[in-house]
């Protein structure tokens, strides 16, 4: 019993290892003293943790702690004073020399009268084991000034023993781990657990989103219960998860040491704190320990009208194409969203309508209450007048990078109001299917305007009566994706009609693999091997490509395999693609298909040497260890030779999220009666038909029409110019992260990331009787463009790094049928036009008086041009090249 005692206190002693046997905080002594000094500096850059790239400042002073009262109840109640005195401000990178903003500068001159007094005022502070229990401070100091004293009184905050707890402190309420060891204290803060008021934002999708990571450890030495020493560093680093060239890091560092002690002012009497701070000074009243919000001011800065005088000459519809036109888009939402209702809705009535398009874009884009309230009592939606403006609102809308509840309800209000064109009711349908999913997605499904939205959609699919209708309602569940719509959706996928069963195939394509169920592909299975009823061929390959993508069984793939060779012609051709698709490029269907393909039976040359010109293929566009952007283009050609449908799709992943980049379908029906052929099974009867509909960035589009009706094809033939169809054209602001930070030196830190981009998808159709041909066209012309600015303010200094990653590109495919014979000719490419790319970095250090250091680099490249397989005989992947430019920098005065 004995031994089990003492190894007992050894397993205590040895767990909770404490300093010089004291078991809560720090403890000074009566009657002493403690002069220290203190620095505390912060440093920018891309990550590369060299000093010479930094940007930064060093606030440094003296500091003298004296114990005013102790609880006579208790030795761990204590009233410390903290006073800081001759404070310096200076360059961490000593290299800057002659171009130090702060050379010939004294305190007073750098920070201002008001500053530099409310600086050196004592701050008082009131800890019981150890702990913040009040911090007192006078009234009406400025709120930077306050939360750098914050900062330096909460390294007085500590445990010297082991443990877990909850601290409150100036980055808040936060998880704090103590690691306790003779003479050395651990304090690891999970900055991520601290629960602060701060403003900020990100884009929920994590292929577009903005990875953080965040540390701070403190290190105490300690001597008879107080510091000799406290080292605390803080870190905050982030990197866009796409582009892991993009990236930034703030490294803010605390310093205390203690010199010498001498003799103090005397303890004061008394039983409560208060009573001795009022004897103090009646002036002192206790406020938050935590950091507060404050904003720096800016002296003389340009109107938001004016700002949009200077941008809006790079926004004329001639210059979209440049990467200063969406430069200048992503600087102008920065600046709408700092104005008023009034002011945007100034702006939007005196622009001309040949840039008012772009100015819709950016002030839909802004996402803040005054530019949706501007916004909406500008556009008349019962008017069918300004449907261009009206539609870009809707994809600004769409493609929002954080909507909230105010966005969906005024588009539910503006559909169940007045709508003057069909084309943007449906729209606006779309749109609310695309909120809705966005929304859940951030854990807002029960929000009372989403709850109406699926009602919306659920309860108007179910009561449909006109084709019009049901479309528009599949169209916003291909967007909104509710688990609750799938059994709509099987109905419609076998029960209805053929451009309808094809919608509700193509939307179930979009479900994600738990919601593809033993009972879905039961219907799906039934839909390919037409047990019920004939459907198309786009139905029927639809519905196989969703049983193969989605965990099929053994049964299920020898089903298909074998269905091979009893196909329509050119069907036969294209399941055979299919497959051999999965197999070259190792899809996870893969295995089973190869388990199947072992049985004689549907592996032979009677199945596999079929011939047609339908294909399938996949490839990549480019692959990393962490990343990979694949494309894929499958066309399938009706027994005539004419196109039934093209399917070109650009997907991104990271890990394992993805981003269904872009998606281009152009289809055709009905057109075998041109060239006197007989339509394939199942397609007797169907009318002439050719459109396009695309998604992008996730978002299914409203589609375009190129003709519908025999009348209307001809009408459209004999004035054809040729010119593509525009099926989305604007700026989109897709990368959207701000993130404020309250570093625990009381310094306050911004992050902002935002990528942007100029688009114009547009396709064609052209058909030729005369030479027996067909022709499809799309064309993706993208310019992107990505800023990332990281601040640290102090209000009278601030440190910035700011950067520019851009390029300009082209993809264009083209697919040409010559159907004068059979089997026919068909030639098609996938080409990627040469792009340039072009990074810049800008870093400064500027005074609130205006005095700056500034230095800038530029680094351009060229990535060559190429032209992507299309087909399985050509699998070489296409490689992308850089040219390198030469490199420039400048540094200076500004």
């Amino acid at each position: 019993m004995i031994l089990l005692a003492v190894l007992f206190l050894c397993f205590i002693s040895s767990y909770s290892a404490s300093v010089k046997g004291h078991t809560t905080g720090l403890s000074l002594n009566n009657d002493r003293l403690y002069k220290l000094t203190y620095s505390t500096e912060v440093l920018l850059d891309r990550g590369k943790g060299k000093l010479q790239d930094s940007v930064g400042y060093r606030i440094s002073s003296n500091v003298d702690v004296a114990l005013l009262w102790r609880n006579p109840d208790g030795d761990d109640d204590q009233l410390i004073q903290i006073t800081m005195k001759d404070v310096n401000v200076e360059n961490v990178n000593q290299q800057r020399g002659e171009k130090s903003i702060f050379k010939g500068k004294s305190p007073l001159k750098i920070m201002g009268k008001e500053n530099l007094e409310a600086l050196q005022r004592p701050v008082l502070l009131h800890l019981i084991h150890g702990k913040v229990k009040e911090f007192y401070s006078y009234q009406n100091e400025p709120v930077a000034i306050e939360n750098i004293k914050r900062g330096l009184a909460s390294l007085f905050q500590t445990q010297l023993s082991s443990g877990t707890t909850n601290e409150v402190d100036i980055s808040g309420n936060c998880k704090v781990t103590y690691q306790a060891h003779q003479g050395k204290v651990i304090k690891i803060k999970a900055l991520d657990s601290c629960k602060i008021a701060r403003s900020g934002f990100t884009t929920p999708n994590q292929v577009l989103g903005v990875s953080s990571k965040a540390t701070s450890v403190t290190t105490y030495k300690i001597e008879d219960s107080f510091v000799i020493a406290v080292l605390a560093e803080e870190t905050h680093a982030f990197g866009l998860n796409f582009l892991q060239t993009i990236t930034g890091k703030i490294v803010s560092k605390q310093k205390l040491e203690l010199k010498t002690t001498e003799a103090g002012p005397r303890l004061m009497s008394g039983k409560q704190a208060a009573t001795i701070i009022k004897a103090v000074d009646s002036k002192y009243t206790a406020i938050p320990i935590v950091g507060q919000v404050f904003q720096s001011h800016c002296k003389g800065c340009p109107s938001i009208l004016e700002h949009w005088q200077s941008t809006r000459k790079y926004l004329q519809p001639d210059s979209l194409s440049k990467a200063e036109a969406v430069r200048n888009f992503l600087a102008f939402v920065q600046h709408l969203r700092t104005a008023k209702k009034e002011e945007i809705l100034q702006i939007l009535k005196m622009e001309s309508k040949e840039v008012l398009p772009q100015l819709v874009d950016a002030v839909t884009s802004a996402q803040t209450s005054d530019s949706l309230e501007a916004i909406l009592d500008f556009l008349d939606f019962k008017s069918d007048s300004s449907i261009i403006l009206q539609e870009r609102f809707l994809y600004a809308c769409g493609f929002a990078s954080h909507p909230d509840e105010e966005l969906l309800r005024a588009l539910i209000s503006k559909f169940k109001g007045s709508i003057g064109s069909s084309d943007i009711r449906e729209t606006v349908m779309i749109i609310i299917g695309t909120l809705v999913r966005k929304l859940c997605q951030n854990e807002g499904c029960k929000l009372k305007a989403v709850v109406e939205a699926k009602k919306l959609i659920l309860g108007g699919l179910e009561k449909a009566e006109k084709k019009e209708d049901t479309r528009m309602y599949l169209l916003a569940l291909k967007n909104a994706l509710l688990p609750e719509g799938i059994p709509s959706l099987l109905k419609y996928a076998e029960a209805g009609e053929g451009p309808i069963s094809h919608l509700a195939t193509t939307t179930l394509q979009r479900y994600d693999l738990p919601f593809i169920t033993d009972e879905v592909k039961k219907t799906l299975n039934r839909i390919y091997h037409q047990n019920r009823k004939v459907h198309e061929k786009t139905v029927r390959t639809t519905a196989a490509a969703i049983i193969l993508n989605n965990n099929p069984s053994y049964m299920e793939v020898k089903n298909i395999l074998l269905s091979i060779g009893e196909l329509p012609q050119e069907m036969n051709k294209y399941m055979l693609a299919i497959v051999q698709d999965i197999l070259r490029f190792e899809m996870p269907a893969s295995k089973i298909v190869r388990r199947v393909l072992k049985e004689m039976i549907a592996h032979n040359y009677d199945r596999f040497s079929r011939s047609g010109s339908s294909s399938a293929y996949t490839g990549y566009i480019e692959r990393s260890p962490h990343s990979a952007s694949t494309y894929s283009l499958d066309i399938l050609y009706s027994g005539s030779g004419i196109l039934r449908r093209s399917n070109l799709n650009i997907f991104q992943y990271i890990g394992k999220a993805g981003l269904h980049g872009s998606q281009v379908v152009i289809e055709a029906q009905g057109l075998e009666a041109l060239i006197a052929a007989t339509p394939d099974e199942g397609e007797e009867n169907l009318d002439s038909y050719a459109g396009m509909s695309a998604i992008l960035f996730d978002v299914q589009l409203r589609p375009v029409t190129f003709f519908n009706g025999y009348s209307d094809l001809m009408s459209k033939m004999l004035s054809a110019s040729g010119d593509p169809i525009s099926v989305v054209k604007g700026l989109i602001l897709l990368i959207d992260h701000s993130q404020e930070l309250q570093l625990q030196s009381g310094l306050k830190a911004n992050i902002e990331v935002q990528g942007g981009l100029a688009i114009d998808i547009s396709g064609a159709m052209e058909f030729s009787l005369w030479y027996r041909e067909s022709k499809t066209r799309v064309k993706n012309r993208v310019t992107v463009v990505i800023t990332t600015d990281i601040t640290v303010d102090s209000s009278f200094v601030k440190a910035g790094l700011e950067t520019s990653t851009e390029t300009e590109a082209g993809l264009e495919f083209i697919s040409t049928v010559q159907f004068s014979q059979y089997p026919f000719l068909v030639c098609m490419q996938m080409d990627k036009d040469e792009a340039p790319f072009r990074q810049f970095e800008k870093k400064y250090e500027r005074l609130s008086t205006g005095r700056g250091y500034v230095s800038q680099k530029r680094k351009e490249s060229v990535l060559a041009g190429c032209e992507f397989p299309l087909h399985q005989e050509n699998s070489e992947m296409c490689k992308v090249v850089f040219a390198p430019q030469p490199d420039s920098t400048s540094s200076g005065w500004f």
